[in-house]
């Protein structure tokens, strides 16, 4: 499935954020945290750079979270909570260096109202396309990240924070080596 890149974008942005809380590390403890964070995704516009602001996105990571692993309905539910929570008012626009994509909300925005709404965005795309079944959790057992299965034939089960689908892998190997050997 080939969503519109802004998208892409807004759902690896999602899983990012998810997974700055997996496998028990939280990795947003600082502003400073969350600086790095939003520089890396290029979340642009105004910040409060405050404990409070801080706060606010880990509660939409929770939000998130949460919608990740719902079904249908309830995503979609979450997602009109999203929207209607930051009066979003859907924009097409054209800056830095990205090329033509939607905003919902002003550059000064809260920024977890700016971050959620771009969420909600991409989430519209995935719930309309019937797509939802790509939104996972790793198949490893011992981690709890999100996955985003962008492949075309749905393969991707494991996540990207650590190695674990090189440990499956190997582990597959081993069992497959043992059972020739007996």
């Amino acid at each position: 499935m080939l969503f519109a890149p802004d998208t892409e974008v807004a759902l690896r942005s999602v899983v990012n954020l998810i997974n700055t809380a997996a496998n028990g590390q939280e990795s947003l403890v600082t502003l400073e945290d969350l600086d790095a964070f939003l520089k890396a995704e290029e979340f642009t516009g105004s910040r409060v750079n405050s404990p409070a602001e801080l706060n606010s996105i880990k509660r939409l990571r929770s939000e998130l979270t949460a919608l990740w692993s719902a079904d249908e309905d309830t995503a979609a539910k979450s997602v009109n909570k999203i929207l209607a929570d930051a009066k979003a008012l859907p924009q097409l626009v054209k800056h830095d260096h990205w090329d033509w994509h939607l905003h919902a909300t002003t550059p000064e925005a809260p920024l977890a109202d700016r971050m959620g709404t771009e969420a909600a965005m991409g989430i519209i795309d995935v719930i309309r396309s019937r797509e939802m079944e790509r939104m996972r959790v790793c198949a490893a057992e011992d981690c709890d990240a999100v996955v985003l299965d962008l492949s075309r034939n749905r393969s991707k089960l494991y996540c990207d924070t650590g190695n674990c689908a090189n440990r499956a892998h190997v582990a597959a190997y081993r069992a497959r080596k043992a059972a020739e050997g007996e």
